[in-house]
């Protein structure tokens, strides 16, 4: 409950900016809140909405999906196996620092205009936060935890899942909270071209046609779609590392 309270605080203190704003630059520079509202209402209403708010939303789960299955446990490769690491870690902070939007080009020349390259886009951006987080969770986990679950006859597939994978998992799940967000950024950019649907191809074509209200529509629907991820890492982070919510705060 005072998390909820804190989250309407927040919406409000925004909601009286950006009406301060629309007053202070006019609307036909920044619409007012209200007028948006009305706009979004009307928009909901419609099928095309939904649809472009649908393409997002699916491309934006699939990309933040696929990225999580390869990276988390390669990250667990790569933290546990001294070989692989030696072997692969060059290759991945060489490649870590390149802006993988620039591959947008590649992707699509390769894969045509559909969703697999923004699906792939996505993956490969939020994939090398996720993987470089849990490398570090687990190369940090102390060595005596290791010794004594070996001394206790554990496999390595308990190993696995018994320790590695719960040590890691908080900081992954934190690194994809903040690649949800990377991900609505890399989406908008990835639709503003090159399709006909998507929240980014809603907001760019209303630009181009001066509509400053359905422009913004497409801004609060796509702003909401990035809360709508972040709130459902929070919610698999209580599924899966139940014990963090155990844990005496001070």
């Amino acid at each position: 409950m005072r998390r909820l309270i804190h989250y309407l605080a927040a919406a409000l203190f925004i909601l009286l900016a950006w009406d301060l704003a629309s007053r202070a630059l006019g609307p036909y520079l920044l619409p007012a809140p209200a007028d948006v509202a009305l706009c979004l209402g009307r928009a909901a209403q419609t099928r095309v909405f939904w649809e472009h708010a649908g393409a997002s939303c699916w491309r934006a789960l699939a990309g933040l999906g696929l990225g999580w299955c390869v990276a988390f446990p390669l990250g667990l490769l790569l933290g546990a196996a001294r070989a692989a690491d030696r072997a692969l870690s060059p290759l991945v902070f060489l490649t870590y620092p390149l802006p993988k939007i620039v591959l947008l080009p590649v992707l699509l020349t390769l894969f045509g205009l559909g969703d697999t390259p923004k699906i792939l886009l996505i993956a490969l951006t939020v994939g090398y936060q996720i993987l470089v987080v849990t490398r570090g969770g687990v190369q940090n986990l102390d060595s005596r935890f290791l010794t004594a679950f070996r001394s206790l006859g554990g496999t390595p597939a308990q190993l696995v899942r018994h320790v590695l994978a719960p040590a890691a998992l908080p900081d992954a799940i934190t690194a994809l909270k903040v690649a949800s967000g990377t991900a609505v950024a890399v989406l908008f950019m990835a639709e503003s071209f090159a399709t006909q649907r998507g929240l980014g191809f809603l907001i760019m074509d209303a630009w181009g046609r001066s509509d400053q209200e359905e422009m913004f529509v497409g801004i609060v629907a796509m702003s909401l779609l990035g809360v709508l991820l972040h709130e459902a890492c929070n919610a698999a982070e209580a599924v899966l590392c139940p014990w963090k919510r155990a844990a005496p705060t001070e």
